[in-house]
């Protein structure tokens, strides 16, 4: 089994962190520069993570995610669990779309219908896994909240979003930062 992606994306990181100590081959691109064409030869998606695993080829973080889950055998994950992921998906790409325009330079501020709709859904949705968390939906180290602390590492690690009236989602990545492969998967260890 390989997984390609880059070191620093959260949605990699989710996939690193939910193989855990199994057996397979992690391959970082830079995928903004020298291994874009590498990026183009193994997904038309252009999206990582992308995980090879004999004749299947896989090119999404929650696809890959349902796949090792049958083949590795965990729980499969409940409606509510589904609903979570969505929120932290929505959340999670408003801020790459908020990080990749920062990047090339655009203005992202809220007089922009584009961004305020994208603050919107990050507010609301931050908002909502917040509650969650402190009615106790992520006490547990499954794939909802590996995916949750990725976000919220990745986002720190970014100065997207100020976290300070989220005391429970804070509390949440205090108490999985020690958790296996977390501190080996830290993005700011990719330079």
């Amino acid at each position: 089994m390989k997984l390609i992606g880059s070191s620093t994306s959260p949605y990699v990181r989710r996939i690193r962190l939910l193989l855990g100590g199994s057996d397979y081959a992690f391959e970082a691109l830079d995928i903004y520069g020298a291994d874009r064409d590498e990026l183009r030869r193994n997904n038309p998606a252009l999206k990582v993570p992308m995980l090879i695993d004999a004749d299947h080829s896989i090119y999404d973080s929650r696809v890959i995610a349902r796949y090792l889950s049958e083949k590795m055998g965990f729980a499969a994950l409940s409606w509510a669990q589904e609903n979570q992921l969505t929120l932290i998906d929505g959340a999670n790409d408003s801020m790459v779309t908020i990080a990749l325009s920062k990047k090339s330079g655009l203005a992202t501020g809220p007089d922009i219908l584009f961004y305020r709709l994208q603050h919107e859904r990050i507010d609301r949705c931050i908002d909502a896994l917040s509650e969650m968390a402190a009615a106790g939906a992520f006490d547990e180290w499954h794939y909802p909240s590996i995916c949750l602390y990725c976000l919220i590492d990745w986002v720190e690690m970014r100065e997207l979003f100020d976290f300070a009236d989220h005391g429970a989602l804070l509390a949440l990545k205090n108490r999985f930062k020690d958790k296996p492969m977390v501190a080996e998967t830290d993005p700011r260890q990719a330079g």
